[in-house]
């Protein structure tokens, strides 16, 4: 096998002549998750009606609330559609990745708790902190650890709109590699 320097191969192996290709992360080891540390996470999001009416089509939620501008106005108090609020947790977790997770994670093990104290509408801008609640290495797999991360969405007037808790199982920190002998 040649390294993809040499090769025209996109085949997505992780591996060369001189063994396993580290991917380039940007989440965090298990290590680095220390309970208290807040992440103000970089990317911000708008979320459009395009985004809402894709992923409730998408996700087969028929419920008028999300879809229909007429039923929103004239029958409920918002007085128009919101925004899916699968849609909102799939983003606060989503914009979390690449600070958290990406590249660091064996699993996501769960959600012991999804609130939603206040609706998203569209054209509101999502931005998301993660506080690291729990960390404990992993009683079976000696390189792994389970963190406890609370997520947090707020629209751009600060009201906490989405708090996802969940657990995730997380790599430790690799060894470096031993020198060339």
């Amino acid at each position: 096998m040649t390294s993809g320097a040499d090769s025209d191969d996109t085949s997505g192996d992780d591996e060369t002549m001189s063994g396993p290709v580290r991917r380039p992360h940007s989440g965090r080891w298990f290590e680095e998750l220390t309970p208290g540390l807040i992440i103000h996470h970089a990317i911000r999001r708008t979320i459009t009606e395009s985004d809402n009416v894709m992923f409730t089509s998408m996700t087969m939620n028929p419920a008028w609330l999300h879809l229909d501008f007429d039923y929103a106005e004239r029958e409920t108090e918002f007085g128009r559609p919101l925004v899916n609020s699968m849609l909102t947790v799939a983003m606060v977790v989503g914009i979390s990745v690449h600070e958290t997770t990406l590249g660091t994670t064996v699993a996501n093990l769960g959600f012991s708790e999804v609130v939603f104290p206040a609706p998203m509408f569209h054209g509101d801008t999502l931005r998301v902190e993660t506080e690291v609640i729990e960390a404990r290495p992993s009683r079976s797999r000696p390189n792994q650890g389970i963190v406890t991360l609370e997520h947090r969405g707020h629209n751009q007037h600060g009201d906490l709109c989405c708090r996802a808790v969940r657990q995730a199982l997380m790599l430790r920190r690799p060894s470096p590699d031993p020198a060339p002998s």
